[in-house]
């Protein structure tokens, strides 16, 4: 099986193509470019180097957030786009699930941090555990949008090590140091931002679960609402009380 793997939901844009379990090709960057800008020439590029065949793709995982609004629908249409085009379903898979996968096996619990501005962060918990000849990831706390404080205080009632990984560590790192009463360390560079081979690597078990969707019918999950329909929300509101 041959999957093609796709994640723009942060600050980096990262594809990669998977064979069986192999990770044929993988191209990421996180730099200042939009994935607009990024995603497509970035395929391009992975396409010419192992001479791939699109027609070839079984079918493609896409993170569904949550993560930027912009960065997800990026990543969503382009999807959604080669999925139309070449016939081949999506596979949606939830961006904070992705990220602690990078730390596949760890014996700590894995939390990964998301920056969400507005004092938020998604976020989730993770672990590990072994089954026969490899590890399955097991979801202690389904991702979400929470402040660092709130995070935190569920890190400490569990009593044991965690790794902290994404790009809301260096926002909230000093916070962490101050709050967290367990063993805590931050995931080392290749392993704190998204990786499309994890995407990639859920993909694939997912996809052998039949948890796929039409390319028609995929849709992000933003988690929260976007700052327009929150502005409009409240201008509603407020005509409703009759302050404008």
């Amino acid at each position: 099986m041959k999957l093609l793997a796709l994640d723009s939901s942060g600050l980096v844009a990262t594809i990669a193509v998977i064979e069986d379990d192999v990770c044929v090709a993988e191209y990421t960057t996180c730099h200042k470019k939009t994935h607009s800008q990024t995603l497509i020439p970035m395929l391009d590029e992975i396409k010419n180097m192992i001479e791939l065949d699109l027609s070839t793709i079984d079918a493609i995982a896409i993170t569904k957030g949550p993560g930027s609004f912009t960065g997800l629908r990026i990543g969503c249409a382009t999807a959604k786009g080669l999925g139309l085009s070449l016939d081949c379903p999506l596979v949606p898979i939830p961006t904070v699930d992705s990220l602690a996968y990078n730390l596949y096996g760890s014996k700590a619990l894995v939390c990964p941090l998301m920056d969400a501005r507005r004092n938020q962060v998604y976020t989730g918990l993770y672990h590990f555990e072994k089954n026969e000849d490899s590890y399955e990831m097991v979801c202690d706390l389904k991702q979400c949008a929470i402040s660092i404080e709130e995070i935190i205080e569920i890190v400490n009632i569990h009593e044991q090590d965690v790794i902290f990984l994404g790009d809301g560590v260096p926002v909230y790192a000093e916070k962490i140091k101050a709050l967290c009463q367990v063993d805590y360390s931050f995931a080392p560079a290749g392993f704190n931002r998204q990786k499309a081979t994890s995407v990639g690597a859920l993909g694939m078990l997912a996809y052998k679960k039949g948890e796929y969707v039409s390319a028609e019918d995929m849709e992000p999950d933003y988690l929260r609402l976007s700052q327009a329909e929150r502005e409009r929300m409240e201008m509603e509101e407020k005509k409703k009380a009759g302050e404008v």
